[in-house]
């Protein structure tokens, strides 16, 4: 049976929030109320200490606040306290966790110096050995974790499921009266994996207060239907994914999809978008799109939104478009500092609209907005100022004045200093 959901509602949002338990990595709080955080994965090979070095200075610039790193082999597992090292140099200090398979247990003892490096480990119980070694091999891994208070994040995969349990599972079902669907049974044992796992490792000595968990699917009416399963059966705090979403706008749809649902139900404490990048492709993508799934929800504010109409027959000219981009592009790449400096500028909203219909509406919602001319308008932009009407911009330079005043209005809206600038500080929580 599923037991009863435990929600609370969080002080400044009006969506719910399970109850979870607070979980520390590193300098991330997942769980326990706290903010939504944003993971991402790097893809190079960790023995290169540079190239993975230069990803998680890229994916921690984006706004991820918790990077994973493969730890395959003995070379890699000897490279994380080198990457941990190079990284605090450079001021980056992002938590590492370390994703385990086959081998962790030997890679773990066998380098005690990444296993301190290292913020948090990534267990796979489906991986960890077959048979008679799995539960040895396991128990390596948490007393390691024991030994250096490293949080764990038991990570269950639909493709890598623990097949001895599936298929006592399936034998059970065969035997009831009114048998579930193979899929049902499938789901039930990733559920139970999780919390098996979860519980033999506070046996082990690990605190409910250490422990992470995910069951990762690649179908999202799997991963609604898993998660709200395990999300009714305990209180450990969450990482919510899509696993193998795929490419492009079908892994970005396919992730929103999923997640937004459980998100919104209260569902998650910690999430990542699996994309799979083009070739060669910015690895960073799948930050950007777990922080534009969290705001756009409004559970979190990362970065100022940019308002944009679509385009019609009123607007035959690319200018707005251009300008939208111009814009977006500008912002993102200035947030890293701007966040040092000025205290809620990711709530700001810019409107950059075509024409005359929703134009000076829709600016006038905006903190900043501008109102471009569409076809047959006259050639003149108005700029609507916190809703009041401002400057009229008009001339070939209408783009490069309004992201000065962008600029202006960042300046002197969000001048104040935080108290304590930290990596991370800036990111606003809306509903956390």
């Amino acid at each position: 049976m599923v037991a009863e959901k435990r929600y609370r509602i969080c002080p400044m949002s009006t969506l719910p929030r399970r109850r979870s338990i607070p979980v520390h990595i590193g300098t991330v709080v997942v769980g326990g109320g706290a903010p939504v955080a944003v993971q991402s994965m790097t893809n190079t090979d960790t023995a290169d200490v540079e190239s993975t070095v230069r990803q998680v200075q890229d994916l921690a610039r984006a706004g991820s606040e918790l990077v994973r790193v493969t730890v395959n082999t003995d070379e890699a597992a000897a490279a994380v306290p080198h990457i941990a090292e190079r990284l605090a140099r450079a001021g980056v200090f992002v938590p590492l966790v370390g994703d385990f398979h086959f081998n962790g247990h030997r890679l773990l003892k066998a380098h005690p110096a990444c296993a301190q490096a290292l913020a948090k480990y990534r267990i796979n119980p489906g991986n960890v050995g077959r048979g008679s070694k799995r539960d040895p091999q396991f128990a390596e891994m948490i007393e390691v974790a024991c030994r250096n208070a490293k949080p764990v994040r038991i990570g269950v995969n639909w493709g890598s499921l623990d097949q001895d349990l599936l298929t006592r599972m399936m034998d059970e079902n065969s035997q009831r009266e009114q048998p579930l669907d193979a899929n049902e049974v499938m789901r039930e044992a990733l559920v139970v994996s999780a919390l098996d796992s979860a519980e033999r490792a506070v046996e082990l000595g690990l605190g409910r207060d250490r422990i992470v968990i995910s069951c990762k699917v690649s179908g999202v009416q799997d991963l609604i239907a898993v998660y709200r399963n395990l999300a009714g059966r305990c209180e450990y705090a969450l990482h919510l994914g899509l696993t193998e979403a795929g490419m492009g706008s079908k892994g970005i749809v396919a992730s929103t999809a999923g997640m937004a649902v459980l998100l919104q139900e209260g569902i998650g404490d910690t999430i990542r978008v699996s994309l799979t990048p083009e070739p060669n492709g910015d690895r960073t993508q799948e930050v950007i799109v777990a922080q534009e799934i969290l705001q756009t929800i409004g559970l979190r504010s990362f970065v100022p939104m940019v308002i944009a109409c679509p385009g019609c027959g009123r607007t035959t000219s690319t200018y707005f478009q251009e300008l939208a981009q111009k814009i977006q592009t500008h912002i993102r790449h200035q947030m890293p500092e701007w966040r040092k400096q000025y205290v809620g500028v990711e709530d700001m909203t810019v409107a950059v609209m075509g024409c005359v219909v929703n134009g000076p509406g829709e600016s006038k919602h905006a903190n900043i907005g501008i109102s471009l001319p569409g076809t047959g308008e006259r050639p003149v932009a108005p700029v609507y100022i916190d809703g009041e009407k401002g400057p009229t911009l008009k001339g070939e330079r209408i783009a490069e004045e309004f992201q000065s005043m962008v600029e202006d209005y960042v300046a002197k809206t969000y001048a104040r200093k935080p108290e304590k600038v930290t990596p991370f500080d800036g990111v606003s929580s809306k509903g956390s």
